[in-house]
């Protein structure tokens, strides 16, 4: 499958969960999260790594809120675009995040504590469509397959049952996620 194939599923995706009616987005974010805090991989880990969604992706806020609760240390990235890589810091407030390009939310780099990869105990990565090996189409910057090449950690992916195929087709550099949550079973 070629990059216009996987353009094409990844278009055809965006517009099924922009589409989502909002009780049903919430039901299905409801029971992701109930999902994933039944997890051995989420009930191990000190520390999670996790975006700030926005828009028609999963909503993150409750797992952010969760794991504050729980104690748990919270790492949200920040994309370095001329480098095309992510970076993690510690979070702690919302008052530590600033609006970038595309209207996304990130660390303010000055204000809170930039941390290894090896420190984030468990990584929730992001997508729009899986298959059953782990592997991923995301929303097609490659910075999680480049932050994922020597991640020595867990990560697993939050994913609607809908947003699995057969077979996402890899290129020599996607790594798998080893662990796909949707709202209906852990995979």
């Amino acid at each position: 499958m070629d990059a216009l194939q996987k353009s094409e599923l990844r278009k055809e995706m965006i517009s099924k969960l922009e589409n989502l009616a909002v009780e049903k987005k919430q039901e299905i974010e409801a029971q992701l999260a109930e999902n994933l805090f039944q997890s051995e991989a989420w009930q191990g880990a000190k520390s999670i790594g996790i975006t700030i969604s926005q828009g028609m992706e999963w909503n993150t806020q409750p797992i952010i809120e969760k794991a504050w609760e729980q104690e748990k240390v919270v790492y949200v990235p920040k994309c370095l675009p001329k480098e095309k890589k992510l970076v993690f810091y510690r979070f702690q407030s919302y008052d530590e995040l600033e609006i970038v390009y595309y209207n996304l939310q990130e660390p303010k780099a000055n204000e809170t504590l930039r941390v290894e990869k090896e420190q984030i105990d468990l990584l929730l990565v992001p997508g729009l469509i899986f298959d059953e090996r782990g592997y991923r189409i995301g929303f097609g910057g490659g910075y999680y397959d480049r932050f994922l090449t020597d991640f020595p950690n867990q990560t697993i992916s939050l994913a609607a049952a809908f947003q699995l195929i057969n077979q996402v087709p890899k290129e020599v550099y996607d790594i798998p996620v080893e662990q796909i949550i949707t709202e209906k079973t852990s995979q």
